[in-house]
């Protein structure tokens, strides 16, 4: 087995190299590099076919020999034994996880892959009750989604609003206590939520918000006001202020300049925060396992690990298959939004 995965992992780190030295033939050519990768995945004939190619503009001589130079081939097999090493410890974990979603059985999986794959889990999930020897089973797991989702789209929301207008007023504005604001802010960053659970659980009872999965919605929003606020500040003071002042003259008033031209600049930051306050729900556990006691009303972080805290009634299979579930939506929402979240990573980190 282990030499199997050994064997595989050179003849990956060859096949690669073989890619990567003929694409940079077809690039040396003036060929096209996209068709040159697919070609390269042929092993051998590759780099024969564009050794043979006529080039399409004039090359020295030492051109096609420096990619054969065993530098360049060394170094290039280091970089894609480390990509490949790399690959391996992301989707190994990745495939195992689908795997034990897909088992017919209750246990742990032995194997990469179950004998006999099976939708069975994903039935259970969604259809919430099963048999299982002449038992039956049931999850709320339709409505755990439902409870995150909803606690999501308001903690986006609302943070979104509130971080965005007060992050406008701090970078726009000068005021008393501005700076003492702008400190504070900062130095409640370092606190994080959870070492104030027990206040946090008076007020929630005092006002009977326990059991109330919404209300969730006040301590995430509260959170991200320190971080995002600075975030946001930085990215707001590199929109020319002379900006505001056109506007002014043109007859627009404060809140037609906010939403008329500074929201619609701030669109790269306003995603990143969006999305990460869109993510803080479906990750935390210890809030929710301690303010909502309802099985029906638990988020998803809260009913999933349920699964398998039952060392009496573990299921595995299950919590793989929800998490799936989970994390494919997630995924697809960051690669939509992959090119706004650099750039409000990257233009948000400046000194404001």
């Amino acid at each position: 087995m282990l030499l199997n995965g050994l064997l595989i992992y050179l003849a990956l780190i060859l096949l690669f190299t073989h890619q990567s030295l003929t694409v940079a033939i077809a690039d040396r050519k003036a060929k096209d590099t996209t068709l040159a990768g697919f070609i390269g995945l042929i092993p051998g004939y590759g780099i024969y076919h564009y050794l043979k190619a006529d080039s399409d503009r004039d090359l020295s001589r030492t051109a096609i020999p420096k990619i054969f130079e065993m530098k360049n081939i060394f170094g290039t097999m280091l970089l894609y034994a480390e990509l490949v090493a790399l690959a391996f410890i992301v989707f190994v974990p990745i495939v195992y996880t689908i795997g034990t979603s897909l088992s017919p059985n209750s246990g742990i999986l032995n194997t990469i892959w179950p004998d006999n794959p099976s939708l069975i889990n994903y039935k259970f999930l969604l259809e919430g009750s099963r048999v299982i020897g002449g038992l039956e089973e049931t999850t709320n797991f339709k409505k755990w989604y439902w409870n995150t989702l909803q606690v999501a789209i308001m903690t986006m929301i609302g943070a979104v609003l509130f971080v965005t207008g007060t992050a406008y007023v701090f970078s726009r504005y000068k005021f008393k206590g501005k700076k003492v604001g702008l400190l504070m802010i900062l130095v409640l960053q370092m606190f994080p939520s959870f070492l104030a659970l027990i206040a946090l659980f008076t007020l929630f009872q005092t006002f009977g918000l326990t059991n109330e999965p919404r209300a969730l919605t006040i301590i995430y929003v509260s959170g991200s006001i320190p971080f995002n606020i600075w975030l946001i500040k930085g990215y707001l003071q590199n929109i020319p202020k002379e900006l505001d002042e056109s506007a002014k003259i043109d007859g627009a008033n404060k809140i037609q300049i906010f939403f008329k031209i500074i929201l619609p600049l701030s669109v790269p930051i306003i995603s990143f925060v969006a999305v990460t306050q869109f993510m803080a729900p479906w990750m935390d556990y210890i809030l929710p396992s301690f303010l909502i006691v309802d099985n029906e009303k638990w988020t998803l972080a809260v009913g999933i690990f349920d699964f398998i805290n039952d060392a009496s009634d573990t299921n595995y299979p299950a919590f793989a298959a929800a998490a799936i579930i989970v994390a494919v939506p997630i995924t697809i929402l960051y690669i939509t939004f992959q090119r706004y979240l650099i750039e409000g990573i990257t233009a948000g980190a400046n000194k404001g």
